[in-house]
């Protein structure tokens, strides 16, 4: 337990660490109430469930890809400048891509690494057989996904299309919300697939 809590203090640190010289503080400042809020419950869920290494580790790293991608608001994180450093190319240029694919990967990543934690707590505190927990870990991460994307639409409407944009970042693609539901929908089946027997006590 006092290394997760290490962990999470480390976590908390970087964030002022992520506002130095950040090119939209004031929507990194909207984009962190999320990365405390999940902070909160990941701290939370420590002291009240101890969850297993696999759960905490799949809702930190969430947690840090959220951070990364808050910093450059999802649509600027410069992927392409770090593989063009590394390969001599950008991805983008590699696979014909138009716009930046950040966002998508973090909502697969939400899918993949919501189901652990998910079907952990359901073991634990629903009675449920892993299976059945595994299951519903997809209903979990899907209705949290859709709540997500119904308050990115609030804010929509309440903010100037600019800073709408810069929030939400769909980079003009009229289904973005629908697109970012269907890759976590993916990635959660995928991780039924391989959690489908796990169990809490389970030393994977």
């Amino acid at each position: 337990m006092k290394l997760q809590f290490l962990f999470i203090a480390f976590t908390f640190f970087a964030i002022p660490l992520s506002f130095i010289d950040a090119p939209y503080p004031q929507e990194l400042l909207l984009q962190h109430a999320a990365t405390l809020l999940g902070l909160a419950c990941l701290t939370g869920a420590v002291i009240f469930a101890a969850p297993t290494t696999l759960s905490f580790t799949c809702v930190l790293i969430f947690v840090w890809l959220h951070i990364v991608g808050a910093r450059w608001i999802y649509s600027f994180v410069p992927y392409d400048d770090v593989a063009r450093y590394i390969a001599g190319t950008s991805l983008s240029d590699y696979f014909g891509w138009d716009r930046n694919h950040y966002d998508r990967m973090v909502h697969f990543a939400s899918g993949l690494l919501g189901v652990p934690p998910a079907s952990e707590l359901l073991q634990k505190f629903g009675a449920m057989r892993p299976f059945g927990a595994a299951l519903m870990g997809i209903a979990c991460v899907i209705t949290i996904g859709a709540f997500y994307e119904i308050l990115e639409w609030q804010i929509a409407t309440v903010f100037s299309p600019a800073q709408a944009e810069a929030y939400n970042g769909q980079q003009g693609d009229i289904w973005d919300p629908q697109k970012d539901l269907t890759l976590a929908a993916f990635g959660a089946l995928l991780s039924v697939g391989l959690m489908f027997r796990w169990t809490p006590g389970d030393p994977r």
